[in-house]
């Protein structure tokens, strides 16, 4: 019997998914004004949050509620090294560390995945899905706004091993609505799940601060340009 776990998800999330894109950088990056030092930072931190919910995924992958949602052609985390490799270089696993909203979150996974790993599917749906779904248009955004070539320093979005990105999302969909669950866990799943999108909003918003530092340094840059010229 159908859970419709996947409309219950989508429902039950709307409110936290209006509020992430209404943070200051979603915001920002959406209308094309993406700056390349808060970018790289953003891709350091989405590996730190990849690498712990692909390690917990895997470790849990016979959990029955887990096994659902395993489908290692999501995962992230190599697409997200050839990112890193670009923008920090060949040491760049010494030069990125997660800052401390990333590292909150990173806790929340691997909490969750030994106390309750059915609630994985929660933060499965958030990133995954929004990835899969929105991934090309945020993929142009980036390459246009910083003016990348080719697909260097875009891997996140990806899926390489996804044929037809629709098929696979009516697939992942049928899976969840299938997953052996309580109401109860269906309703802890909502909950963690707008959990997730508040700890992404909380990393979103430590890169507020990094661009608006940049934008006032642009600023005054331009305004000891204009007394220079004119004082």
């Amino acid at each position: 019997m159908s859970t419709n776990l996947a409309q219950k998800l989508r429902e039950g999330t709307t409110k936290s998914h209006s509020m992430a894109e209404n943070v200051s950088f979603v915001k920002s990056f959406l209308g094309g004004l993406v700056d390349k030092d808060s970018y790289r930072k953003l891709v350091a931190n989405l590996y730190f949050v990849y690498d712990a919910m692909e390690e917990q995924i895997d470790q849990q992958k016979k959990h029955p509620a887990v096994n659902a949602i395993y489908f290692p052609e999501l995962y992230r985390k190599a697409s997200l090294e050839k990112d890193l490799q670009y923008y920090y270089g060949n040491n760049w696993l010494q030069e990125i560390k997660p800052s401390p909203a990333t590292q909150s979150y990173i806790n929340r996974i691997h909490q969750i995945s030994y106390t309750a790993p059915e609630l994985l599917i929660a933060h499965s749906y958030t990133r995954y899905i929004g990835d899969l779904s929105g991934g090309q248009i945020l993929k142009n955004i980036a390459k246009s706004a910083m003016q990348l070539s080719d697909d260097l320093g875009t891997s996140f979005y990806d899926f390489d091993l996804i044929e037809d990105e629709k098929d696979f999302k009516n697939m992942y969909r049928n899976s969840l609505n299938n997953v052996p669950l309580t109401k109860k866990q269906i309703d802890q799943i909502i909950l963690e799940a707008n959990t997730a999108f508040n700890l992404n909003m909380k990393m979103f918003q430590e890169l507020n601060s990094n661009m608006i530092k940049i934008m006032v340094m642009i600023l005054l840059s331009s305004i000891n340009n204009f007394r220079k010229k004119f004082i």
